[in-house]
């Protein structure tokens, strides 16, 4: 089955194109005259222009919900701290003895695998698995023996 479609289609881009200018062009108008109408109805105060206005908690009758002001954390550097007056406050106690101990016995063991390596300098095999261990541990230092994962892994207390 075969279809066969009569017309003249060499024109239809020009046409597109033309539609799509006129339609560009009516937009624009009708975008001159929304402007032009919102200019004349603030300029005839129909329209209230907001504006800011401060107002006390006094004047207002509006107990403040809190006080936010510019204090220091533990580390000495800046952050702003809120004063809440419905929360009493809450103290909380960090332990890093976990991590602490991690780390210790990881660095233990790199001393005793540092000094079996010296001890084993004649068999190639066993320095060798001595030193792939060796380097496990010391990628694991690498990853725990720092201030973000002590953070990560604290415990803490109230």
């Amino acid at each position: 089955m075969s279809m066969k479609i009569n017309g003249n289609y060499s024109d239809f881009r020009a046409n597109y194109a033309e539609q799509l200018k006129t339609e560009q062009s009516l937009k624009r108008v009708e975008r001159a005259e929304e402007t032009d109408m919102v200019q004349k109805a603030i300029a005839s105060d129909k329209i209230p222009v907001p504006s800011d206005e401060y107002t006390s908690s006094e004047k207002s009758g509006v107990k403040p919900s809190g006080m936010y002001q510019l204090g220091q954390n533990e580390d000495g550097s800046l952050k702003i701290v809120f004063d809440d007056p419905k929360k009493s406050e809450e103290k909380c106690v960090g332990n890093t003895d976990k991590v602490d101990r991690e780390i210790k016995k990881l660095k233990e063991k790199q001393q005793w695998l540092e000094q079996q390596i010296q001890t084993a300098a004649g068999d190639e095999q066993k320095v060798r698995e001595l030193e792939r261990k060796l380097a496990q541990v010391e990628t694991g230092l690498r990853q725990k023996d720092n201030d973000t994962y002590r953070r990560q892994n604290s415990s803490f207390s109230r």
